[in-house]
């Protein structure tokens, strides 16, 4: 893919650079890194008038995009910021005290919006009761707040999906742990099999779109499907930056999907399948601590890096399955998140 030409601006600012610094920081998500960006952006920026400055948040924009394998949560966050830009009353004295203002308030929201967690924890805090039992879904750093925070003043235990092919649920699972609260790894092909058991289901996202509907980490959307058929409520964490104005209408419309993903291989590989344990992103897993496991070290299988490239990141849950969405602006259902999307973007 051709690189996409920046605009110019004071000092040889790179956007991607300063993108990439400002996500070191674990505490700041996808889209706040944007907002951050696209601010530094506003400050380094030599335009003049508010048709090159929006010109250069978009050609900004297109460069972080190009350049993320997932740009989804990206997106929402440049969506935002551009927004709030083009929406911004001009009654500055002059275009550069403007561009100061906007760099201002961008500033103030991103701060601001480190706090959005703690309002979530403590909204879903309401709905969690003593003992209850939870499902959650691969690592949310939003959801871990909650979890926390609910362990703080309620007794919870939780199932955590292993979210395979990177086993991020092995970080939650290790973090809830070393809290003090009760937690075991459930392999991804026993979402079913443990439904029954569980209060309800907990989980994060990347983006929450126009409909409604959630994007989150593959394997969210069937976990919504068994919830919804066992009648236990499925609920999404997402903070308001996360709102997105996309309306896809399956999960061949995300942008993520791509023309090699689920496609079939041109000819049969001959690769040997490693037999040595079982990988999950980096972690080593053996053949002995695999639960309950009958099969000897030498029939141990994961999958290669082809296969598991070509498989989905993400995938779309409808808002039918969707039973609230817990956001720094409130509980929503599906159809309170269209309506505030509307209201977001229209000034």
């Amino acid at each position: 893919m051709a690189a996409t030409a920046e605009a110019p601006t004071r000092d040889g600012f790179d956007i991607w650079t300063t993108y990439q610094s400002i996500l070191k920081d674990e505490e700041i998500s996808t889209p706040l890194a944007a907002i951050l960006a696209l601010t530094e952006l506003v400050q380094r920026s030599d335009a003049g008038t508010m048709f090159e400055l929006v010109k250069a948040l978009n050609d900004g924009a297109k460069v972080l995009n190009e350049r993320t394998p997932n740009p989804i949560s990206l997106n929402a966050g440049c969506e935002l910021f551009i927004a709030f830009v083009t929406l911004f009353p001009h009654d500055s004295d002059s275009f550069s005290d403007l561009k100061k203002e906007l760099v201002k308030q961008g500033q103030k929201y991103a701060s601001e919006a480190l706090t959005y967690r703690q309002k979530i924890a403590r909204l879903t805090l309401e709905f969690i009761k003593d003992d209850s039992i939870i499902l959650t879904h691969s690592y949310s750093r939003v959801v871990m707040k909650t979890l926390l925070c609910a362990h703080e003043k309620k007794r919870i235990s939780v199932y955590v999906t292993e979210a395979r092919p990177r086993g991020l649920g092995l970080r939650t699972y290790e973090e809830l742990t070393a809290a003090g609260i009760p937690c075991t790894v459930v392999l991804d092909s026993a979402v079913s099999y443990v439904m029954n058991k569980v209060d309800f289901v907990l989980v994060g996202s990347e983006a929450v779109v126009e409909s409604g509907g959630l994007i989150n980490a593959v394997g969210s959307n069937q976990i919504a499907i068994i919830a919804k058929a066992a009648n236990v409520p499925f609920y999404a964490l997402a903070e308001s930056y996360k709102f997105h104005r996309l309306f896809p209408l399956s999960q061949y419309d995300l942008p993520t999907h791509k023309p090699n993903i689920l496609s079939f291989p041109l000819t049969a590989t001959t690769t040997p399948y490693p037999t040595d344990s079982v990988s999950l992103d980096n972690q080593q897993v053996s053949t002995a601590e695999q639960n309950a496991s009958t099969l000897t070290h030498s029939q141990t299988r994961y999958m290669t890096q082809e296969q598991i490239a070509r498989n989905p990141d993400v995938d779309y849950t409808r808002p039918d399955l969707i039973t609230l969405v817990f956001s720094d602006v409130g509980s929503l259902t599906p159809e309170g998140v269209s309506q505030y999307l509307v209201g977001m973007f229209a000034g």
